[in-house]
Order: C-alpha cells, then sequence, then structure tokens
C-alpha cells in the first residue's frame, strides 16, 4: 500500500453545528434543487454509499449500516462529537476554510480544534464587497473601504476565492473574466460601482460584471494565491484561457477548482501556464468507485507538482470524511497499480504521493512560513 502523509486540504467550508433530521441531513449530501423525488433517496448516490463505507466506523457502527440507524447513533453522540471523530478520522491534517458560505457553520479555528489539526482562511472575495457596500454611502467611499479590506484580509488569510462552488455565483465569475479577462478602467469601475450601490437592496450580492473583474484583480495585486471555481455551473475551464494568459508574469498563483467532469480540461491548463495549479480532490469525490479512474486522468494530464487535494467538504463532517479517505484510497490503488505493472519504483510513487496529498498546497500557500 502507497503511504502517505496526513492531507492538506486546500479547499473546503465549516460545517453545521446543529442537530439534524434524516430530511435535513439528506438535503445536504448532494447539491440539489430539492428534495429527493418521491420513492427515492440521495443515499441512493456514490456519495452515499461512500458516507456508509468510512464514517459508521468512525461513530463506533459496522461499515454500509442503515442510513436511519447511522443517524440516530450520530444523534445520541451529539452533534459536536459526531463532527470531532469524523474530523479525526479523516486523517486531514490541516484544512483551508471558505469562509463566505451562510449559515451557522465552524470557522476556521473551531475546525482546527475539533479535527486535532492546523486551519486557515480563505477568504471570499465577494463578501468583501458585500461588507464594503453596507458601509459605504458613495462610490469613492466604496473603493476605499474595498482596497482596505482586501489588504487587512491579505494580511491573515493563505489565499482568496472567488464564486462558491456552485450556482449563478460561479457562473457569474466565470462569465465576466471569459468576456474581459484585462482588469477594468478605474472610469469603469467607479460607474460599475455607482450603478451597483445605487440599485443594490442592503445584503444584495455582488453580480456585475465589472465589479468582479475588479475584484478579481484586486485580490491578483496581493500576491496570495487566488481559487477559481470552474467547471459545473461555472462551464468549462478553457472560457479562462485568456484571463489565464493575461495574469501570467503577475507572481500570483491561480489555483482552478476543476469539478468532475472537467477535471482534466483544468488540469491541461496547469500544464500549459507555469502559475495555474489544479484541485485533484472533488473529481474522485463525486464519482465514488470510479475516483480511481477520475483521478488517473488528472495524473496523465498535469505533471505533479501542479495538482493538489481538496476535498471540498462543506455543512457536514461526513463531507470532509469522504472527500479525504476516497482520496487517500484513489491515490493508493492507481500509483500502486503503476508500481505493480513496473511502470513506478515505490520510492517515486511514494514521493509523488506525498506532493499531491500535502507537499504540494504546503509550497503554494506557503503554510510551513505560518507555522
Amino acid at each position: 500500500m502507497i503511504e502517505t502523509p496526513p492531507l492538506v486540504d486546500q479547499y473546503c467550508q465549516g460545517v453545521l453545528r446543529t442537530e439534524l433530521g434524516l430530511a435535513t441531513f439528506e438535503a445536504q449530501l448532494i447539491r440539489s434543487a430539492g428534495p429527493p423525488a418521491a420513492g427515492t433517496t440521495f443515499f441512493d448516490t456514490q456519495t452515499g454509499f461512500a458516507l456508509r463505507r468510512w464514517c459508521p466506523p468512525l461513530l463506533g457502527l459496522e461499515p454500509h449500516c442503515a442510513p436511519a440507524r447511522y443517524l440516530a447513533r450520530r444523534r445520541e453522540l451529539g452533534a459536536a462529537e459526531s463532527a470531532r471523530r469524523l474530523l479525526r478520522g479523516s486523517g486531514v491534517a490541516v484544512r483551508l476554510v471558505d469562509t463566505g458560505e451562510p449559515g451557522d457553520l465552524t470557522g476556521p479555528k473551531e475546525l482546527a480544534l475539533a479535527g486535532g489539526g492546523e486551519a486557515f482562511e480563505l477568504v471570499r472575495l465577494e463578501l468583501l464587497a458585500e461588507q464594503a457596500a453596507d458601509t459605504s454611502g458613495t462610490a469613492a467611499a466604496f473603493l476605499a473601504n474595498l482596497s482596505e479590506a482586501v489588504h487587512h484580509a491579505a494580511a491573515g488569510a493563505v489565499g482568496f476565492t472567488c464564486g462558491g462552488d456552485e450556482g449563478d455565483a460561479a457562473l457569474s465569475w466565470s462569465t465576466a473574466l471569459a468576456r474581459s479577462p484585462e482588469a477594468p478602467g478605474p472610469g469603469e469601475v467607479r460607474g460599475a460601482v455607482g450603478r451597483w450601490l445605487a440599485g443594490r437592496p442592503r445584503g444584495g450580492a455582488v453580480r456585475d460584471p465589472v465589479l468582479l473583474r475588479h475584484l478579481v484583480w484586486s485580490a491578483l495585486a496581493s500576491g496570495l494565491p487566488l481559487q477559481l471555481h470552474v467547471g459545473g455551473g461555472a462551464g468549462e475551464p478553457e472560457r479562462l484561457t485568456d484571463f489565464v494568459r493575461a495574469t501570467a508574469g503577475l507572481g500570483t498563483r491561480l489555483v482552478l477548482l476543476g469539478g468532475h467532469p472537467h477535471h482534466r480540461q483544468a488540469a491541461r491548463l496547469a500544464t500549459v501556464f507555469p502559475h495555474v495549479y489544479a484541485e485533484l480532490g472533488a473529481a474522485p469525490g463525486q464519482s465514488g468507485e470510479r475516483a480511481a479512474a477520475a483521478l488517473a486522468e488528472c495524473l496523465e494530464s498535469a505533471p505533479f507538482g501542479k495538482l493538489m487535494f481538496g476535498g471540498g467538504g462543506r455543512r457536514l463532517a461526513e463531507l470532509h470524511v469522504v472527500g479525504a479517505r476516497v482520496f487517500r484510497e484513489a491515490l493508493g490503488r492507481v500509483l500502486g497499480g503503476w508500481v505493480a505493472e513496473g511502470s513506478w519504483s515505490w520510492r517515486d510513487a511514494e514521493r509523488v504521493a506525498a506532493m499531491v496529498a500535502a507537499g504540494n498546497a504546503r509550497r503554494v500557500y506557503r503554510l510551513d512560513e505560518r507555522n
């Protein structure tokens, strides 16, 4: 078996603090516009089956136990204790946490304490803009407040992220950057801000394409890595090729969170552009027992030093476990298979496993400089 170090999860979200009933829990299992159809269940998905394989033993149950029995045990232990056992059993040592999701979710410090490891913040760009807008009466005040907010965030975070990981937000970012990859001019930005502030209800989300581009280029100027959600609702990663080309030479690293089934395109962009990196975790995590095949496709498409694990766990501690366990097993299966065929040595396989599981993320986000 290929040995891997404790994982560095380069993208995840917090977990819900509240107790969950069956319907509420099931609603978090997969991205869906509504509840499961009558007579069906979201447990009958690759994610559901992976959860039933890996999570019950961490709560003292046998693998593949019935969902009702699992959730009863979860309620018996309580939300906090269940999360603690699950996070500590995931095999993740370091988490980079997107703090921009709404809801009663744990932050980086709570995740670090519960998981028995470290956690660092990824700042959601649109949240900075929305907070600045809530305290600004004019376009000039907004731009000054936003600049200060980006500067302050860069001092404490390990990276910026934008667009969320699903739906209209990701599509808005992708479309804005695909249509106009260059930074907008000052006059263009002031006009867009004025229009947005005039028509925005308090708390309204950022959707103006000029303002979205301004946010991205403000983050790029900080020098911190910038994560871009591509694939899924945001369309194919190749749409961002012109933007990626425009950012070459700035010294800022772009990390593409590809998502199944666009993981190969994201890996190819990481091959072509020196400042681009790609996530490995999301595609295997969504494909269950086909995870090894999805992971192998990424490893066949990009240099191994350009790939990083990102579990994408969100809202449920179980999804943190599924992402990490499926990734680790798939990585061992792929690399071990190449060793068994004689194509790789054990030493090289374990070296590459250490790179993609933890080492690359430590280097890209400069995590060792924070200890």
